[in-house]
């Protein structure tokens, strides 16, 4: 999960530059839905964080991570023909993505 957000980080710089680099937006992506396979494995398991009232950071970070996946696709498809929503969701997307990074970290340091 953090490769796939520093991974974002630099596409993010790259399309700030102007650049492009389809095939590593696509492995971005790819390391985004393991992660997201593995958290769902993970919630599969045993409760964790309720003690402490932590126990919805995992769904909520799958929930998160979920949003981000859906709107990764159209950062691409907007760019070239409307440019400032493409930018808008880059940020819906970010912002999602590190949130729901956030809070698995936390939800997996409880256990």
């Amino acid at each position: 999960l953090t490769g796939a957000v520093g991974l974002g980080c630099y596409l993010a710089v790259l399309s700030f530059r102007g650049e492009r680099r389809p095939l590593l937006g696509l492995v971005h992506g790819a390391a985004g839905a393991a992660g997201f396979g593995w958290l769902l494995l993970m919630l599969q398991g045993p409760r964790r964080g309720d003690a402490m009232g932590a126990g919805s950071f995992g769904i909520a970070a799958a929930v998160l991570f979920a949003a981000a996946l859906i709107l990764g696709p159209f950062i691409p498809l907007l760019r070239g023909r409307q440019p400032r929503r493409s930018g808008l969701v880059m940020a819906v997307h970010a912002s999602a993505a590190v949130t729901g990074l956030v809070l698995c970290l936390a939800w997996r340091s409880l256990g």
